[in-house]
C-alpha cells in the first residue's frame, strides 16, 4: 500500500471522515505503531480507537500482567531441553534482540522528550532462574554453559551455593530445606517494566503531534471498499452514538478481540484461526519488610503437564513509584476474551474454517484441561503454600489474590496436525497489505518494537526503504544482529542502559 496522507477516493462519502491509519485498541502494540509512523512520516493523519475509558487498561495494564522485560535471562520455556539432552540457545538469543529494539527505541523516545523520565516506566530488576532437583540442576547448568559466552548474556552467573544465591535473593534461601539439590542464575541487566505507564506516554505524545484519539469507541464493523479503503463503522459506549470512519490502512491491537474484529473484516487470511481464553492471578504483598529482602524476577520449571504460560516466578514490581512483589501466575477461566470482553466470546467466534481446528487441539491437549481445573480447585491457602516452595517463609497473611488479564492464546491450522495451540504472538495481515491484526500473548509486549517493524515492512513495502534512515536513527540495530558483533553488543547495552538510567 502507499503511506500517503489521506484523500478523498471515487466511493468516499464526503460527509464521512477520512484517515491514513486507524488503530484499534489503545494497548501496548498500537501505542508502538503509532509513535513508529509519527516518527517516520508526520503528515500521516492517525487515530486511534480504544472501546474502554482509557488506554492501557486491558493486557498492558500494569497489573494485568507481570512486568517483566522479556529478554530470555530468565524464562526456560525459550530453551527447552531436547530429547537427546542438548539445549539450543537459538530462540533466547532471538528473543534477547527483539527486546534489545525496544530498549532502543525507548531509549532513543526518552533522550528526544517523547519519554518521560525512565523510571516511570522502567526499573532495574536482576532476571533470575532458581531450579530445584537434581534432573533440573544439571538442565540449569548446561542452559548456562551455553549462554555464558553469547554477547546477549554477558554477565550471567551460575551457583549452586545457598551462601551465594542467599546475596542475590534471601527469600529463596530463608528455611530452605537442607540436602535439597537446587541451582540459580542471575542477570543483573534485567528489567521491570510498566507497560501501562509506557503506553499511556506514547498514546498522550500521539496525541499532542495531532493523532485523534478516542476513548469510549467500540469498533463494531469492519468493510473494505472498492477503492481499497475500510469502512469502519463504531459506536460510543456513552450514549450509544453510532459512527462511520474510512481509513487507508487498519491495524487491530484489540488484545483477544483482534480475532473477532478480523473475522468482522472478511479477509480470509484469519481462516482457521481460533483462541482459547485463559486468565491468571498473582498473589501480591506491599508489605515493605518483605518486599525490601526481594529485588529481583525469579522464574522456575512449570510443572509437569503445565502448559509453557504457568512458569511460576516471584517478581519485583515498580508501579507508579511503589515497590511490591507479585507470585504467580495461577489459571483461571472465564469465556471471555478480555477482562471486559463478552460472556459469548468463546462460541460467538466458531466458524467453519476454525471448527475443525479448535477441536484438534482441544482433542490433544487433555494435560492443559487437566492443568486448568487443578488451579481453579486452589483457594488462597493452597496458592500461598505454592509460594512456599520459593519462598519457604511466606505467611497467609502477607499475601493478597489480584485478578491479572486474559490471555487469548491463539488455535491455528496445522497442516500436519490439523489444528495447534500456539503459545506466543502472530501478525495476520490480508493479503493487501490495508490491515493487520495482532492475536496472541508473551512475550508480546517486550517485543512489541520489532513486532511493528515487521509489521511495517510486510503493510508499507513502497516506503520501508525511505523510512529506514530515520529508523536506524531510533532504533541503531535495525537490520542487522547485535548478538553477531560481541563490540557492537557490549556498546549498544551500555549506551540504552545509560539512556534509562539503568543500573543493576
Amino acid at each position: 500500500m502507499t503511506a500517503t496522507p489521506a484523500e478523498n477516493h471515487a466511493d468516499t462519502n464526503p460527509h464521512v471522515e477520512t484517515v491514513d491509519v486507524l488503530l484499534i485498541g489503545g494497548g501496548i502494540m498500537s501505542a508502538t505503531l503509532g509513535t513508529l509512523l509519527q516518527e517516520l512520516q508526520p503528515d500521516l493523519k492517525i487515530a486511534v480507537f480504544e472501546r474502554l475509558s482509557d488506554v492501557a487498561l486491558e493486557s498492558s495494564n500494569a497489573w494485568n500482567n507481570a512486568g517483566t522485560g522479556h529478554a530470555a535471562l530468565c524464562e526456560l520455556n525459550y530453551m527447552p531441553e531436547g530429547k537427546d539432552g542438548s539445549v539450543d540457545p537459538a530462540k533466547a538469543i532471538s528473543i534477547n534482540e527483539q527486546f534489545q529494539q525496544s530498549r532502543q527505541l525507548w531509549s532513543s523516545l526518552v533522550e528526544a522528550g517523547v519519554l518521560d523520565a525512565p523510571s516511570t516506566f522502567i526499573n532495574s530488576a536482576p532476571h533470575m532462574t532458581f531450579v530445584r532437583g537434581e534432573k533440573d540442576v544439571a538442565y540449569l547448568k548446561k542452559r548456562y554453559e551455553a549462554l555464558k559466552d553469547e554477547p546477549l548474556f554477558a554477565g550471567i552467573e551460575y551457583s549452586e551455593d545457598s551462601r551465594v544465591i542467599n546475596t542475590w535473593a534471601p527469600l529463596l534461601m530463608q528455611k530452605r530445606r537442607k540436602g535439597e539439590p537446587f541451582a540459580a542464575t542471575r542477570v543483573p541487566a534485567g528489567t521491570d517494566v510498566d507497560f501501562g505507564a509506557l503506553t499511556r506516554q506514547l498514546v498522550d505524545r500521539l496525541a499532542e503531534n495531532g493523532a485523534d484519539v478516542r476513548t469510549n469507541t467500540e469498533v463494531r464493523k469492519l468493510k473494505r471498499l472498492s477503492d481499497g479503503t475500510w469502512s469502519v463503522k463504531y459506536r460510543r459506549t456513552i450514549g450509544r452514538t453510532p459512527g462511520e470512519i474510512r481509513a487507508k490502512f487498519v491495524f487491530v491491537g484489540a488484545g483477544g478481540w483482534a480475532l473477532k474484529l478480523l473475522q468482522r473484516s472478511g479477509i480470509p487470511e484469519i481462516s482457521g484461526y481460533g483462541v482459547f481464553p485463559i486468565g491468571g492471578q498473582f498473589l501480591k504483598t506491599s508489605n515493605p519488610a518483605v518486599v525490601a529482602q526481594h529485588k529481583a524476577k525469579v522464574y522456575s520449571q512449570a510443572s509437569v503437564g503445565a502448559p509453557p504460560m504457568s512458569v511460576p516466578h516471584l517478581d519485583t514490581r515498580v508501579v507508579d513509584g511503589e515497590a511490591s512483589l507479585l507470585f504467580g501466575p495461577f489459571a483461571t477461566f472465564s469465556p471471555k476474551f478480555l477482562k471486559t470482553g463478552s460472556w459469548f466470546d468463546i462460541v460467538g467466534q466458531v466458524r467453519p474454517g476454525n471448527l475443525g481446528p479448535m477441536l484438534k487441539v482441544a482433542w490433544d491437549n487433555p494435560s492443559l484441561i487437566t492443568y486448568l481445573v487443578g488451579e481453579l480447585l486452589k483457594n488462597h491457602k493452597k496458592k500461598v503454600d505454592s509460594l512456599r516452595t520459593f519462598m519457604p517463609t511466606a505467611k497467609d497473611e502477607d499475601w493478597e489474590i489480584i485478578q491479572a488479564g486474559q490471555r487469548a492464546q491463539v488455535m491455528k491450522k496445522d497442516p500436519e496436525k490439523g489444528g495447534v495451540l500456539q503459545f506466543g504472538t502472530e501478525v495476520v495481515t490480508g493479503a493487501d497489505g490495508t490491515i493487520a491484526g495482532l492475536l496472541g500473548a508473551s512475550p508480546g509486549a517486550s517485543t512489541a518494537v520489532s513486532i511493528m517493524l515487521g509489521l511495517l515492512k510486510t503493510c508499507f513495502p513502497d516506503r520501508i526503504e525511505e523510512w529506514e534512515p530515520r529508523l536506524r536513527e531510533l532504533i541503531p540495530s535495525y537490520g542487522d544482529t547485535l548478538n553477531a558483533r560481541p563490540e557492537v553488543a557490549r556498546e549498544s547495552l551500555g549506551e540504552t542502559a545509560e539512556a534509562l538510567a539503568l543500573t543493576a
